[in-house]
C-alpha cells in the first residue's frame, strides 16, 4: 500500500514541479517594479496608465514626471500626428501626394528625377531613398545653412518606397511641407490643432536656419506630456473626453507596418515602430538616450519612459533594458497586479 501511495507521488512530480516554476516565476507587483527600475542610472521618469487611468508613476535621481527632457526622435511621433490632422483638414491631399509641387524649389538644380517621384508617405515611413541625415551625417547637416536643401541633395541609394533608410531629414521635410502649405510655423500649428489636448506641451523646439522647427528631434516635453500625447492614440485619436483631434483611421494606417528597420529587425509605420513585447503587439515611439512611449492597443496600456538624452541607449543595451522593464509591467498589469490604489508613487 506504502508502495503503491510512493509510486502515485512519483507520477504527480512531473507536473507539481512546473507548478512550483510558475509560482517561482509569478510576475513582481508593480510598485515593487517601478522602485527596482531606479537600477537603470539613466532612467528619469516612468508613467504607466491603462485605460486612462495612471496606475503609477515614479521620478528618479530629482526628476519627477513633470520635468522637461530632450524627447529626440520620439518627436518623429508628434510630427506623424501633425501630418494626419492636415490631411484630415484637406491642408494635404494625403500621403499619396508627391512633395516635387511643394518644395522643387529647394531641389537641386541637376536633380535626379527620382526626386519626383517622392510621396508624404515614403517620407513618414522613412522610405524616401535618399542617403540618410542621422548618424554620422548628423553633424554635416545641422551645420550646413539650409537643411532642406541640404536633404534633397543627397544622393539617392535606393528608389522612393524602397528599404527603410531612418533619416531626421526626412522628418525634417514634413516640417518644411507643413509650414509651406499653411504659411504659419509647425509650433503654431501644434499650439491650434491640439489645443484640445488637457496636460500635452511642448517645451523648447529647435529650428533650421529659415526658421522651420526640426522635424523629429530636438523637443523638450516632460514624461507626463509624452503620456498625454500616448493616450491620444491610444484612444483612437480623441481626447479623454470625447473631443476628436485626428481621425481614428490615421490611427490605424500609422500603425500598419510598412518597412522593417535594418537596426533591430522591428516593423516601422508611420514613425512609429512596431514590436512585441511581453507576448503583446506594442507600437512605440522611440528616441535617443531612452525616450520611450509604449502603446499595448489589447490592454489599454499607456507607458511613457524618459531618460538622460546624453548617452545612446541601442548599443549599450540600455533600450532592450526598457523593453525588458515594459515587458515585466506588462505581465503585472495583465495579471491583475496592479491598481490605482495600490500603486500610487
Amino acid at each position: 500500500m506504502k508502495r503503491r501511495a510512493f509510486l502515485a507521488l512519483a507520477g504527480l512530480a512531473p507536473f507539481a514541479a512546473p507548478a512550483l516554476a510558475q509560482q517561482a516565476a509569478a510576475p513582481k507587483p508593480l510598485p515593487a517594479l517601478l522602485d527596482d527600475a531606479a537600477r537603470l542610472e539613466n532612467l528619469k521618469a516612468v508613467i504607466v496608465a491603462r485605460d486612462g487611468k495612471v496606475l503609477a508613476e515614479r521620478g528618479y535621481r530629482g526628476s519627477t514626471p513633470d520635468t522637461s527632457t530632450n524627447i529626440k526622435s520620439a518627436s518623429k511621433s508628434v510630427l506623424s500626428l501633425l501630418v494626419g490632422i492636415a490631411i484630415d483638414r484637406k491642408v494635404l491631399d494625403g500621403v499619396d501626394e508627391k512633395i516635387a509641387p511643394i518644395l522643387g524649389r529647394d531641389f537641386p538644380e541637376n536633380r535626379d528625377p527620382r526626386l519626383d517621384q517622392i510621396t508624404v508617405g515614403n517620407l513618414l515611413s522613412m522610405q524616401a531613398g535618399l542617403d540618410r541625415t542621422s548618424g554620422p551625417n548628423y553633424g554635416r547637416w545641422v551645420a550646413s545653412g539650409n537643411w532642406v536643401r541640404f536633404v534633397l541633395a543627397r544622393p539617392f541609394v535606393d528608389d522612393p518606397g524602397g528599404g527603410m533608410l531612418y533619416s531626421t531629414g526626412s522628418s525634417h521635410l514634413l516640417s518644411a511641407i507643413l509650414t509651406r502649405k499653411t504659411g504659419r510655423s509647425t509650433l503654431d500649428l501644434t499650439h491650434e490643432w491640439l489645443a484640445p489636448l488637457k496636460g500635452f506641451r511642448i517645451g523648447g523646439w529647435d529650428r533650421d536656419p529659415q526658421g522651420i522647427y526640426l522635424g523629429g528631434n530636438q523637443m523638450a516635453m516632460s514624461t507626463r506630456s509624452l503620456h498625454v500625447f500616448g493616450e491620444l492614440y491610444r484612444n483612437g485619436g480623441a481626447t479623454a473626453e470625447g473631443e476628436r483631434i485626428v481621425s481614428s483611421g490615421w490611427i490605424e494606417e500609422s500603425w500598419v507596418p510598412r518597412t522593417t528597420s535594418v537596426f533591430n529587425g522591428d516593423g516601422y509605420g508611420y514613425s512609429w515602430f512596431l514590436r512585441r513585447i511581453g507576448g503583446e503587439d506594442v507600437r512605440y515611439a522611440w528616441g535617443f538616450g531612452g525616450q520611450m512611449l509604449y502603446i499595448a492597443p489589447s490592454l489599454g496600456l499607456t507607458v511613457a519612459m524618459t531618460s538622460d538624452d546624453g548617452e545612446a541607449s541601442a548599443r549599450t543595451g540600455y533600450r532592450d533594458e526598457l523593453h525588458q522593464l515594459l515587458a515585466d509591467v506588462i505581465a503585472a498589469v495583465r495579471d491583475g497586479d496592479a491598481s490605482p490604489a495600490a500603486t500610487e508613487g
